[in-house]
């Protein structure tokens, strides 16, 4: 069971990456964040008031997830779009145990709270060569 998942929320600790082996192939890429998803109500006196927020993990699988590992930090605020996923494991004690998680198909960085951005040049192994070369 999945359903369409859209929020906004704040990384909640380091991201954490991960490797799988694909046989011959390029192998998989995860990249986990815990975000919290708040509900932020405003307050007759300008402040906001938190109201029915939840921590839900977050995995994004992507060929670049070990590069993103470095750029999202904890505290970031992120703007998440992906599916929830019904999550069925057994804990130590062999308990079923149910959770939700999103996989998410894009994670965008929101600039709250940011003190600066650096964008790096495209490698020159990544650009098409010119036809005069």
């Amino acid at each position: 069971m999945s359903t369409h998942f859209f929020g906004e929320g704040n990384i909640g600790s380091a991201p954490e990456y991960r490797e799988f082996p694909n046989g011959n192939d390029e192998p998989s890429r995860l990249l986990r964040l815990n975000v919290y998803f708040d509900n932020p109500v405003p307050k007759k006196d300008g402040t906001f008031e938190d109201r029915g927020g939840f921590w839900a993990p977050v995995e994004l699988w992507h060929r670049d997830a070990e590069s993103w590992a470095n750029l999202y930090q904890k505290g970031m605020r992120v703007l998440v779009d992906g599916r929830t996923v019904r999550d069925e494991w057994e804990d130590a004690e062999e308990n079923e145990r149910v959770t939700f998680k999103i996989e998410a198909r894009r994670v965008g960085v929101l600039p709250f709270r940011l003190e600066s951005i650096r964008v790096s040049a495209k490698s020159a192994s990544t650009e098409p060569a010119s036809e005069n070369e």
